[in-house]
């Protein structure tokens, strides 16, 4: 029987939402913490979710303006652009002995949410999903997979392994991985030509790897060294099949956000690429170039 755990959500967006109303319906108690707008709407109305994956279902939550009392674990499901202002409203002290589990994109977040709050209590992770807030409380799940790797070089194996229970059961595929500098760098190599090449050109991957195909494989190429020289390895050829097996319409999150006008993860990704590449003394001129040039558009 898995134990029933206590789970604050910090940005119940598309994939915060959706790991809020997964566990709730799966009978754990869940806090979300939002502005006091969205926190009265999760409050009355719950989590709506529209998935083929899971059905259609609404899951009651809790909902406050910041974490007033001990949780098990805190997921940080908010982009990096808005995590320090986030942050805010989980104090340490409140946090206390809970697991700090961000789902954020890059490499760099682990060792500055480390500098806040316990540093064997931060578990970095990487989650593959598509999934969109449409409103607060309304949710959109629209992969057929929903896949969770819960990382945490210096995080107790138990803690890990209780955490990695509780998502399972609620329908979250998730496994502990033994090596979080992998698992970072793995989302990393994966995500950055694919943001970065759909988001400087705004077209789908498809459009993309057809017309850009030398630069995607610059990119891809740049990536796998920056990767290689962070200790982790990265197979160029298998990450450019990756991308021709994606249906042709798929969009990075980076583009969605252009598109809406909203904050890039720019710096999180192609900036944190940038940063270890020099720190390496590995060349990356297209990734450079691509991030300038998205920079120089007012991003």
């Amino acid at each position: 029987m898995t134990t029933k755990h206590t789970v604050a959500i910090l940005g119940p967006g598309g994939t915060g939402g959706l790991l809020a109303a997964l566990l709730s319906r799966s009978g754990h108690r869940v806090v979300c913490l939002a502005p006091r707008a969205t926190a009265d709407t999760l409050r009355s109305t719950g989590i709506q979710v529209r998935s083929s994956q899971f059905g259609d279902f609404t899951a009651p939550v809790e909902a406050d303006t910041e974490l007033r009392e001990p949780v098990d674990a805190c997921l940080v499901t908010v982009k990096h652009t808005a995590l320090d202002a986030a942050l805010t409203r989980v104090p340490p002290a409140v946090l206390g002995d809970a697991l700090v589990v961000p789902l954020l994109n890059g490499v760099e977040h682990a060792a500055a949410l480390r500098a806040r709050y316990r540093p064997d209590r931060v578990a970095p992770a990487v989650i593959r999903v598509e999934s969109t807030r449409l409103a607060p409380g309304v949710i959109e799940h629209g992969s057929p997979f929903t896949e969770i790797d819960l990382t945490g070089d210096p995080v107790p194996r138990p803690r890990l392994e209780s955490l990695a229970a509780a998502l399972s059961a609620s329908g979250v595929a998730t496994r502990v991985l033994g090596d979080e500098t992998a698992a970072l760098w793995a989302k990393m190599t994966f995500l950055a030509p694919f943001a970065l090449l759909t988001t400087r050109h705004g077209l789908p991957l498809g459009e993309a790897r057809t017309r850009h195909r030398e630069e995607l494989q610059a990119l891809v190429a740049e990536a796998g060294a920056v990767s290689r020289a962070c200790g982790v390895p990265a197979d160029p050829a298998q990450a450019l099949s990756r991308y021709d097996a994606f249906p042709p319409s798929t969009r990075s999150s980076m583009q969605r956000d252009a598109e809406a006008g909203r904050p890039l993860e720019l710096d999180a990704i192609g900036g944190a690429l940038l940063r270890a590449a020099e720190r390496h003394g590995v060349p990356a001129p297209v990734t450079a170039r691509l991030v300038g040039e998205l920079r120089a558009a007012g991003h």
